[in-house]
């Protein structure tokens, strides 16, 4: 993505022409008001290191991340999911896609300094997008944050030839900045980054479920619903996953928990009914879509088209039935 010798050249500039002297509000809050649980240095070893060679940090540092959160990726296979030619680089939509093909949540981290040392401390490296030239004259670059010394006022990175780049936090701040303060993990299904938000956090996995093997998705929303068990969205999720899994009855209990939570969700009355329908238990597949006919709303029409449906297998079930008697009688 970079000419790093340039890029190297516009950061020394950029020191030399009064960078420390700049506005870096969450740098100065941060160490202000240091946080009493946030360990004051910390330095993931054993994130693995690839030289990110020109216009390849994108894929560099997404297989750092994987690979340190498990995976077993290389430089190559990740070129080609996120390389852009045309662009020369790797765009941050291509970042997020590729961690979810490879199985993995891809979480979005808030824009603050704190929660970037937080997701460290806890032993997640995260990714980070830096502009290292000028707004009106972007040299874009991702790297990633292994660790943070907080009496140096430090933060260390795997960033472009270097396994071990230290910055002043001032210096980091801006550059990131630049970058529009993003910042992204690679989770394992099944485990919670520790800034999570539970609407990003969901977010997430909803993406992750569009792509990425059932198996992984049911784990994200198991771990979503260790932390917030009444989530709708985690609730319907794990339906729809056991669902397309074929295991009727776990789909059913897990819409069943979705209505009893949210009454007012004709969504999950429409999806008990489909998990009951299955099951051929007509009657009560009819009970749940009426209520969800009855909450209106945008699912509405899908309700009613799930209450034809089973108004319509229920009446063949029933000649089926009626004809299957007829002939044992003959």
């Amino acid at each position: 993505m970079i000419n790093y010798q340039r890029a190297r050249t516009i950061v020394g500039v950029l020191l030399l022409s009064g960078l420390y002297g700049c506005a870096t509000p969450q740098t100065q809050s941060l160490l202000a008001k240091p946080n009493q649980n946030l360990a004051s240095r910390v330095e993931l070893l054993d994130v693995p290191f690839y030289a990110q060679e020109l216009h390849q940090c994108g894929p560099a540092s997404l297989a750092m991340a994987l690979n340190a959160a498990a995976g077993q990726v290389t430089m190559d296979a990740l070129s080609e999911q996120v390389y852009l030619p045309g662009r020369e680089g790797s765009l941050q939509i291509e970042m997020l896609s590729a961690t979810r093909r490879n199985g993995y949540v891809a979480y979005l981290l808030a824009p603050q300094l704190s929660d970037v040392l937080a997701e460290v401390a806890a032993g997640r490296p995260v990714v980070v997008l830096e502009n290292l030239a000028f707004n009106w004259y972007p040299v874009w670059h991702y790297a990633v944050v292994v660790g943070y010394d907080l009496a140096r006022q430090e933060i260390i990175l795997r960033s472009g030839l270097e396994a071990r780049q230290v910055l002043p936090l001032k210096t980091f701040e801006h550059l990131w900045a630049r970058g529009g303060y993003w910042a992204m993990l690679v989770v394992l299904a099944g485990q919670l980054p520790a800034t999570a938000n539970e609407a990003d956090y969901m977010t997430a996995v909803v993406a992750l479920e569009k792509v990425s093997n059932l198996s992984r998705a049911e784990a994200a929303y198991r771990a979503g619903l260790q932390r917030w068990e009444n989530n709708l969205t985690a609730w319907i999720g794990l339906g729809n996953v056991r669902y397309a899994q074929g295991d009727m009855q776990a789909a059913e209990q897990s819409f069943r928990q979705a209505s009893i939570r949210h009454p007012d969700s004709a969504i999950a009355y429409n999806n008990l009914a489909q998990a009951l329908l299955e099951q051929q238990r007509y009657a009560e597949a009819l009970v749940a879509v009426e209520h969800a006919i009855s909450l209106g709303g945008d699912a509405q029409a899908a309700a009613f088209a799930t209450q034809a449906q089973i108004k319509n297998l229920r009446a063949k079930d029933s000649l089926v039935k009626a004809c299957c008697a007829i002939s044992t009688r003959d």
